[in-house]
């Protein structure tokens, strides 16, 4: 087989092994049904917490696993191509998930957010698969218009940003869930049950979701000044308003709302992070359905 073919193949079996990952995590998190949280004076009962880790652990090799055929698959589409493999659509949202998932591991081997992995492996499932049966396109050269380094940098930011903002949003979901199950434990005189028992108190994961999001957020900046600096090389102007450059600036907006709500004190919890889930919304938009439902300046590979 040749390069790229191997590429599209390692990129199939990430997606099936993100699959048996989530698996094992949708195990892990129905073994701890009926536990309530952790305390150094009695603990699980032996049993559930050593079934619960197991699958955790395995959950975890199979990502590790997922991730290493993701990132090789990956670099011989480059190699393939003769050229950093950001030209399309399929590109770029596998490098993205790509940048994710090692965002995600180092999170969970160094920092212990393990946590992370239902929702992660999820994501990578859906989004990986979605690219190799929807969205794969042949390796091509790259246009005219691609040729700049300033191309490189702006999609570099743009998926490390959206790495960022994924993982952040995803906290910001497991906070709503912790946070109403907490609501829920205190009316009723309990605690919090369950696998979600292991996860962080709600005011933690809105912390870990913030800090995310104040790296990730200049850095889309960032990505925006990169782009139009890339879009005066290629077009002779810095803005189009083209439907790309658009919904970037929509994202940025929402992106910054989100900023400026956490640092205000009467917005914190709840209503921001309802923002983060709207804002990655609207990142997923820009670089899916713009692509599919509109045509502009940036519709230069298809999809």
């Amino acid at each position: 087989m040749s390069l790229s073919e191997w590429s599209y193949t390692l990129m199939v079996y990430a997606a099936v092994v993100y699959l048996i990952a989530f698996g094992a995590h949708a195990v892990e998190w129905a073994s701890a049904r009926g536990q309530s949280e952790v305390r150094p004076e009695d603990g699980m009962e032996d049993a559930a917490r050593t079934r619960v880790d197991l699958f955790g652990r395995l959950a975890l090799v199979f990502t590790v696993v997922a991730a290493a055929m993701h990132v090789t698959a990956i670099v011989f589409r480059g190699v393939a191509a003769a050229r950093p493999p950001w030209g399309n659509m399929y590109e770029f949202i596998t490098s993205t998930l790509a940048i994710a998932a090692l965002l995600y591991l180092v999170a969970a081997l160094k920092w212990g957010m393990r946590w992370l992995g239902l929702g992660m492996t999820l994501l990578f499932t859906v989004g990986v698969g979605l690219a190799v049966t929807q969205w794969y396109v042949a390796v091509a050269p790259l246009v005219p218009a691609l040729h700049s380094v300033w191309f490189v940098i702006h999609i570099i930011a743009a998926a490390i940003a959206g790495a960022a903002f994924n993982v952040g949003a995803l906290a910001s979901v497991l906070y709503l869930v912790r946070e109403r199950a907490e609501r829920r434990a205190a009316a009723g005189g309990g605690e919090v049950r369950g696998y979600l028992a292991k996860v962080p108190a709600s005011a933690k994961l809105d912390l870990i979701s913030y800090r995310l999001h104040a790296f990730a957020v200049p850095l889309w900046t960032f990505t925006i000044v990169a782009g139009a600096i890339w879009a005066q090389y290629a077009w002779g102007r810095f803005w189009n308003w083209d439907p790309k450059e658009t919904w970037s600036f929509i994202t940025w907006v929402v992106y910054v709302a989100y900023l400026h709500a956490r640092a205000t004190a009467g917005w914190r919890g709840r209503p921001v992070a309802i923002i983060a889930v709207i804002g990655l919304v609207t990142f997923w938009f820009n670089f899916v359905g713009v692509n599919l439902l509109f045509s502009g300046l940036h519709s230069y590979a298809g999809i």
